[in-house]
């Protein structure tokens, strides 16, 4: 699949659930009713629609997101039946609540990969931004993650007033752990769209703040990641890995190769901006070239450029 401007499509983001256990104050408005599980992909039309897009379009990288995956009773099976697929990658966006639980049998299923969202390390803090008092939950499931093998990474999701003066803690933290973080610019959507001007941390004001404890950002090569990566030499000794996430303050559009389907069938060529149509008609039953049909039609409104604002609340998508 190749969108108007020319970018091929490799890299699928599917939604199992909008429902989630956490509310995040940057994801979940305060009234969000998700749709009624009859209106879900099943775990056979997950399996059709994820075969059809590796084998009829290239499709290479697969990342089951949210709400939070692990709230979809089904998780084991759908990662059982992609992971027979030939994927170059399986991942999944977690907030890790579940991790300690569940990483052996997430990595038994095949999945490769988690990233965890990890926006605090203070207690209470990290209560006021995700709604759970589950701090030491979280940093169990990562740890258990790490020891069953997956490969891990963490997202933190910067808000000013909240969280960005403890970047420097965040840092060292996934450093003493040999993990990459990833720092994430707040984007003008969800509950926080009308705060965004006075919440928002550009990628410089997060480096300058890191200054205590990195001496250099060496830039490393990025491809077509979301994530600006630095190979960071740190002031206590040692490297480690940080990427800071810019859709605000440099835009990666030009080497967007993903899409977004969300639980529900709803086609989002780009995050930010609205729905291309439904691929529920062409799922139930399968129609594969009804479905083509709908792909290079919602498609063709694949915008060079992300819109200055987002058009669904984050918890639609998992990001």
């Amino acid at each position: 699949m190749r969108d108007p401007s020319g970018r091929s499509i490799r890299y699928l983001r599917l939604s199992l659930t909008q429902a989630c256990p956490m509310r995040c104050i940057y994801c979940r408005p305060a009234i969000h009713n998700p749709p009624h599980r009859r209106n879900l992909l099943t775990c056979d039309e997950i399996e059709q629609l994820v075969r059809h897009l590796i084998f009829r379009h290239g499709l290479r990288k697969l990342r089951l997101t949210g709400g939070e995956p692990s709230a979809r009773p089904e998780l084991i099976e759908i990662i059982e039946r992609t992971a027979r697929l030939p994927l170059a990658d399986l991942a999944m966006t977690t907030n890790g609540l579940t991790l300690a639980r569940d990483a052996r049998r997430l990595k038994d299923a095949g999945l490769k990969r988690v990233n965890v969202s990890l926006d605090s390390l203070a207690p209470r803090q990290f209560a006021q931004l995700t709604g759970v008092d589950a701090l030491p939950r979280v940093i169990d499931g990562i740890h258990e993650a790490i020891a069953v093998g997956l490969k891990v990474k963490l997202n933190t999701v910067v808000v000013r007033g909240s969280n960005d003066q403890e970047l420097s803690d965040l840092l060292t933290f996934a450093a003493s752990l040999n993990l990459e973080i990833r720092f994430i610019e707040l984007m003008p959507m969800g509950p926080l769209a009308g705060q965004w001007l006075d919440r928002y941390v550009p990628e410089a004001a997060m480096r300058k703040a890191l200054a205590n404890v990195v001496n250099e950002f060496i830039p490393l090569s990025t491809g077509s990641e979301a994530a600006r990566r630095y190979r960071c030499n740190l002031v206590a000794g040692g490297e480690t890995t940080v990427g800071f996430i810019t859709a605000m303050s440099h835009p990666f559009c030009d080497a967007c190769d993903r899409i977004r389907i969300s639980a529900d069938g709803g086609f989002y060529p780009c995050l930010m901006d609205a729905p291309a149509g439904n691929l529920m008609s062409a799922i139930r039953p399968f129609a594969p070239d009804r479905l083509d049909e709908l792909l290079r039609a919602g498609l063709a409104h694949k915008a060079p450029m992300h819109p200055a604002s987002g058009h669904s609340p984050m918890i639609q998508l998992g990001g």
